[in-house]
């Protein structure tokens, strides 16, 4: 029974100190005029301060333009072809937002903001949160199970005793 009281203090401590460590958030961005600066920020509000920035030019293969945006998240360049760009913003440690920038023959932006798409799903933070608590309890409550099962088949065997092997 201590053992599996230890193991219990485990899993809590682990789920307690490490979930914060763990916590993810997704990103949102957009495309400004005045040039065009694509704007990248994360879920929270918070900019993508110096992150890698890959662009690419419509039917090409080698990067247009790449650098880091700044430190309020922003990036700008100057397309001098019309056609859907490529913009690609990595924070090089999960996050990932693309951003398609339509640009007609005058070399203007063909809308006024151009929504990003992130890497992630379309879920909240608080259901990924609920969604990996449940998981946890999951895995918990089959691991119990099976171990109870392994008891109890032990102590029905002690239970039935040698006599019955015998026979």
């Amino acid at each position: 029974m201590m053992r599996y009281k230890n193991v219990v203090i485990f899993f809590l401590f682990m789920f307690f100190v490490l979930s914060p460590i763990l916590y993810a958030h997704g990103v949102t961005g957009k495309v400004d005029t005045g040039g065009m600066v694509v704007s990248a920020q994360y879920d929270t509000g918070e900019p993508m301060s110096y992150a890698r920035v890959k662009i690419a030019a419509p039917g090409t293969k080698p990067a247009f333009q790449s650098g880091r945006t700044d430190r309020n998240g922003r990036f700008c360049f100057f397309p001098d072809a019309p056609g859907d760009w490529k913009v690609v913003v990595d924070d090089e440690i999960g996050h990932r937002l693309e951003v398609t920038v339509p640009v007609n023959d005058l070399k203007e932006l063909m809308t006024d903001q151009q929504p990003g798409n992130s890497r992630g799903s379309s879920l909240s933070r608080y259901e990924k949160a609920l969604m990996g608590i449940c998981f946890i309890f999951g895995i918990s409550g089959i691991f119990f199970w099976w171990k109870g099962k392994r008891i109890q088949g032990k102590i029905s065997q002690e239970l039935q005793g040698p006599s019955q092997m015998d026979r």
